[in-house]
C-alpha cells in the first residue's frame, strides 16, 4: 500500500512529476498551455494558492500551499484530466506519469525563497537557455512586472524578496545550487532538524500551519454550505426546501447552485448528495451536470 501524502492546511509544498520512462509528455506548446489551463482551474476551484511554476519537456515543478486542505484533490485532477487529455491526442495507454506526484514539505520563508529559486533556474540547469528570464513555460516574467493571473499569486511570491533586481541577484546566487532536502517518516522535507518535529505537531493536530514569518489575510478558504445556500435564496427569493426537484424549471436553480457549493462551499459530489434537491439524481451524473452548467456560465449558451 502507497504511503499518503504527508500535509496540513496551510502547508507548503514543492511539487514535481515527470513522464513515464523519461517521456516528453509535455514537448509541444500546446501540451503546456493546456497543462496551465488545468492547473488554473484547480487552483481556483480547490482553493489552492500556487507562486510559481516551470514546465519542461519531461517534467513539471509547481510551488503551492495546501490553503484550503485540498491539495491531494488538485493534484488528483491535474494529473488525471492531463493524463486523458495526454492519452487521447498521442494515442498509447497506460500511466502518463511515472507516479501519483513527488512531494517536498517546505518549512517557511526562508526555505521557500530556495524552492522558488531551485524551480525558476530548472531551464538552466538543463541548458535551454542562458537567462532564467528568457524561458517562456515558467513564472518568473510575472514578477514585479504589472502582469498577473487570478490563479497565480504573484505578489506572494514577490514578498520574498525585495525588489526585482533582489530576485535577479539570488537567481544568480542560486545557480548551481541543490536544495538541501532531508529524508524523513514523513518523506522528504526543505527545512532544519527541527522541522521534523514541526511537521508531526502540525500533522497530528490538522492546525493550519504558522511558521510563515509574513501573514496575510486568507483569501483561499471555501465559505460554509450554509452561507452559500442562504446567499442563493435571497438572490433567487426561493428556499431550496420548496424547490420541486423533478419540475422541469427547477433544473436551473440546482445546476446553479451545485456550481455555488462546488466552488465557493468546496462540498465534493458526495456530501452534494445529501441534501434533498439532489437526492434524486444519480451520483455518476452530478460530474456532467456540474460541467454543463460551467459551461453554460462562461460561454454564455442560453439555458432551458
Amino acid at each position: 500500500m502507497r504511503r499518503s501524502r504527508v500535509t496540513f492546511k496551510g502547508a507548503w509544498h514543492h511539487v514535481m512529476n515527470r513522464g513515464l520512462n523519461g517521456e516528453p509528455i509535455l514537448a509541444g506548446r500546446g501540451d503546456k498551455k493546456y497543462f496551465l489551463r488545468l492547473v488554473a482551474d484547480g487552483a481556483t476551484t480547490k482553493r489552492i494558492r500556487v507562486i510559481a511554476f516551470c514546465l519542461m519537456r519531461n517534467h513539471y515543478h509547481l510551488i503551492v500551499q495546501n490553503t484550503s486542505g485540498r491539495l491531494s484533490d488538485f493534484m488528483r485532477q491535474l494529473n488525471g484530466n492531463y493524463g486523458l487529455y495526454y492519452r487521447h491526442k498521442y494515442g498509447g495507454r497506460g500511466y502518463v506519469f511515472q507516479d501519483r506526484y513527488r512531494s517536498s514539505l517546505i518549512q517557511n520563508d526562508a526555505y521557500l525563497s530556495m524552492a522558488f529559486l531551485y524551480v525558476l533556474l530548472n531551464p538552466l540547469r538543463a541548458r535551454l537557455v542562458k537567462n532564467p528570464f528568457a524561458y517562456r513555460w515558467s513564472s518568473i516574467n510575472y514578477y514585479f512586472s504589472g502582469i498577473s493571473e487570478v490563479w497565480l499569486d504573484s505578489k506572494y511570491a514577490e514578498g520574498l524578496f525585495h525588489d526585482l533586481e533582489d530576485l535577479r541577484s539570488k537567481l544568480c546566487a542560486w545557480t548551481g545550487q541543490e536544495l538541501p532536502l532531508c529524508s524523513s517518516r514523513f518523506g522528504l522535507l526543505l527545512g532544519d532538524e527541527g522541522f521534523v518535529d514541526d511537521v508531526e505537531r502540525q500533522f497530528n493536530r490538522r492546525k493550519t500551519a504558522g511558521d510563515s514569518s509574513r501573514r496575510r489575510k486568507d483569501d483561499y478558504s471555501f465559505e460554509s454550505p450554509e452561507t452559500v445556500i442562504a446567499e442563493f435564496e435571497k438572490a433567487e427569493g426561493i428556499r431550496i426546501d420548496s424547490i420541486d426537484p423533478c419540475a422541469h424549471l427547477s433544473k436551473r436553480l440546482r445546476r446553479k447552485l451545485l456550481v455555488l457549493l462546488r466552488d465557493r462551499a468546496g462540498l465534493k459530489y458526495r456530501e452534494v448528495m445529501k441534501l434533498p434537491l439532489f437526492k434524486p439524481l444519480r451520483y455518476s451524473s452530478l460530474g456532467k451536470m456540474y460541467k454543463r452548467a460551467k459551461c453554460v456560465r462562461e460561454v454564455g449558451i442560453k439555458e432551458n
